[in-house]
């Protein structure tokens, strides 16, 4: 074994220590000629690596799956682990929306024999269009918002818009085909509100910020951080209880709400025709509202010819304080007498 392996080692060894010895230069002529070659030829340096690469590739590939193996089996002993305690607390989970539909049920049931037992009159059902907003004009002293619909699609002016979350303004212009919104943010925009806890009512004033505030509050009034702002349903403009915001500062100068939208984040929005004229002036959109007493002009004891929210109080003589009393016939109608 010795005397078969001596002329190879004689003949291996001295190439063996010239390679060692001039390893470093090899290296650093190989570097200087590939530059050369990528310099002159560089659709041939492109070529090679693209061939290294389909060459590199399936090794590595072949490397990179015992990894991969090893990843999945370990987030499914994870998973596996997770599965249990998920189990658990999707059965409370259910157990608990069980016991609420059932108090949902009894509270719809008795809801619905209360109101027949009071001949409670039920709104006007809601009419509903989707508009996607094309500009937002808002800057330092306005806060408005163009949206793709309008009087062709049945928006008018005063209507309430609504985003996902809760009240975002009121339609202050209505063209054919767009409309502008005033947001509840602007510092024209008034809004009757209440406090969900204390029911204490106030106005929601804008003033050109991320955070309107309550004015006209009672002295007495109980608001603390937190606390769910509705509209209170008051002039006639907007029904009861939507969503407006949460109070989010309250001082001795004034107590700040924090809108449920994100103004830079709407991209589409709900006009919502709740049948209501307390903020309509425009005699044509009144005649236009599918919700309202067009024969009339009047809805429990509203003038929605004024779009006045406040029915007239009686007088002595049973008459209204601002309508005259019972008109004599015309000449020449049914009821005349020559």
């Amino acid at each position: 074994m010795a005397q078969h392996s001596g002329p190879q080692q004689r003949i291996f060894s001295p190439i063996r220590t010239a390679l060692h010895r001039f390893a470093f230069i090899l290296l650093i002529v190989s570097c200087f000629a590939l530059m050369l070659l990528g310099k002159a030829d560089t659709v041939l340096i492109e070529r090679i690596r693209g061939a290294a690469v389909d060459l590199v590739s399936p090794i590595m590939s072949l490397a990179a799956r015992p990894a991969a193996s090893i990843d999945d089996v370990t987030s499914r002993i994870e998973s596996f682990a997770n599965l249990y305690e998920e189990n658990l607390r999707l059965r409370e989970e259910n157990r608990e929306l069980l016991a609420w539909q059932q108090i949902a049920r009894n509270l719809n049931y008795e809801n619905k024999r209360l109101r027949e037992l009071t001949h409670f009159a039920n709104p006007p059902a809601q009419h509903e269009v989707s508009a996607r907003v094309i500009a937002d004009m808002g800057g330092a002293f306005a806060q408005s918002m163009m949206i793709s619909a309008g009087t062709r699609d049945g928006v008018q002016k005063g209507q309430a818009v609504l985003s996902d979350e809760g009240l975002i303004g009121r339609i202050a212009d209505a063209g054919y085909q767009a409309s502008r919104v005033l947001l509840i943010t602007d510092i024209n925009s008034r809004i009757p509100v209440m406090i969900e806890n204390s029911r204490d009512r106030a106005f929601l004033s804008g003033d050109n910020t991320d955070r309107p505030i309550l004015t006209f509050l009672t002295a007495d009034a109980s608001i603390a951080p937190g606390d769910r702002v509705l509209t209170s349903g008051h002039g006639g403009a907007f029904p009861p209880g939507i969503p407006v915001g949460i109070v989010s500062s309250v001082s001795e100068n004034a107590v700040r709400v924090a809108p449920l939208f994100r103004r830079h984040q709407v991209e589409y929005l709900r006009v919502v025709n709740y049948g209501l004229a307390g903020i309509l002036k425009d005699p044509d959109a009144l005649h236009s509202m599918p919700h309202l007493n067009q024969e009339n002009q009047t809805v429990n004891g509203i003038d929605l010819a004024t779009g006045v929210g406040v029915a007239p109080l009686p007088a002595e003589d049973g008459t209204t304080e601002d309508q005259p009393g019972p008109a004599s016939p015309p000449s020449g109608s049914a009821g005349s007498r020559p």
